[in-house]
């Protein structure tokens, strides 16, 4: 385990004792009324921290317009302009994500600092393949981790040479290898919290792939104190794709699935059952195992750890609880059967 500077979002502890799932409005900044819709709607998702884009002074009002709505902590998220920045502090922002080297000019830095350091507000540091500086770039010659790295060191001097600390750094990057190298890199190089991500992932299918496996391989590093999953799509997806990374490495409780592939010894419709039960235990607080198997060959052998299960038979299926106590029932009566079971455990 990495020795984490905490830095507190909110009611939010970033320390590494807990990873904090985070996602992003899409609704138009100027639409108030839809924004504060989204959050809340991200917020009864599982979101534990919100993100928010502060374009202009008009946006500002969003944030104590979603405050009000949640209770989760508001990140504001800022390009080039200092002034929105201190706007977002005195309006109540939780966080503030900015490029300490895009604002124009130390004097500005140091504004920000102060307004962020009254109010014990953290800043994120948020570096990305796509916008390193000139010097750097010309450095390395391209986006390197070790470029992207020392980007990032470069904004924390800055705000460090204010003596402000209380600071949570994120290296994105679309090549999932050069994610992970940078994270890893950052690791070594600091102790503040980060924030992971591959940026630009794509579409739900492919941007959950690659967050999978670049969050996750971090995450199981040891590397990590909050994540955003990033998908063009509803946001509300994220939420969902970072709970199931989480469980997957036994970051989260909840529901566990295991399902086989299905074969020719299949005799059951396996796939359709499969999702109805996964669609059915989602969203339960039950810190459980869940077994939907093809055949008696993979069913409750290479399922024994689950808590409760089926195995497939010819029109039938046997329902099986980790007791080792087995009953048979039918095949239309599979999903019904066995959410009973899970009610019980």
């Amino acid at each position: 385990m990495r020795n984490v500077k905490p830095v507190k979002v909110g009611n939010c502890v970033l320390d590494g004792s807990h990873i904090y799932i985070q996602s992003m409005l899409n609704v138009r900044s100027d639409d108030i009324e839809g924004s504060v819709r989204q959050a809340v709607e991200l917020e009864k998702a599982g979101c534990e921290i919100v993100r928010a884009a502060i374009p202009n002074m008009e946006a500002v009002r969003l944030i104590p317009a979603i405050k009000e709505a949640v209770s989760i902590p508001l990140v504001a998220d800022i390009h080039f302009d200092y002034k929105l920045a201190l706007e977002a502090a005195a309006a109540g922002v939780d966080k503030i994500r900015i490029n300490p080297g895009n604002i124009g000019g130390m004097d500005r830095v140091k504004q920000v600092v102060e307004a962020c350091r009254s109010k014990n507000i953290p800043i994120r540091i948020g570096v990305n393949s796509g916008s390193l500086e000139k010097e750097i770039l010309a450095k390395y010659g391209s986006p390197t981790p070790e470029a992207l790295v020392e980007s990032a060191m470069t904004h924390a001097a800055m705000l460090e040479h204010f003596d402000f600390d209380d600071i949570v750094i994120s290296i994105k990057s679309s090549d999932v290898n050069k994610m992970i190298a940078s994270y890893r890199l950052a690791a070594e190089k600091c102790r503040y919290p980060l924030h992971l991500g591959v940026t630009e992932a794509g579409t739900e299918r492919m941007g959950l792939i690659k967050s999978a496996v670049g969050i996750g391989s971090l995450l199981c590093d040891g590397i990590g104190e909050t994540i955003r999953v990033s998908l063009t799509d509803d946001p509300v997806k994220e939420i969902e794709a970072a709970k199931d990374i989480l469980r997957c490495i036994g970051k989260r409780g909840g529901v566990r699935l295991v399902s086989c592939p299905t074969c020719g010894r299949t005799r059951i419709d396996l796939i359709g059952t499969a999702k109805k039960v996964e669609a059915a235990v989602k969203d339960l607080d039950k810190d459980i195992t869940v077994a939907v198997m093809g055949c008696v060959v993979n069913g409750p052998g290479e399922a024994r750890e689950a808590d409760v299960g089926i195995a497939g038979g010819d029109g039938c299926a046997i329902i099986f609880r980790k007791d080792g106590t087995q009953r048979k029932i039918k095949e239309e009566d599979i999903v019904t059967e066995l959410l009973a079971e899970v009610d019980k455990l």
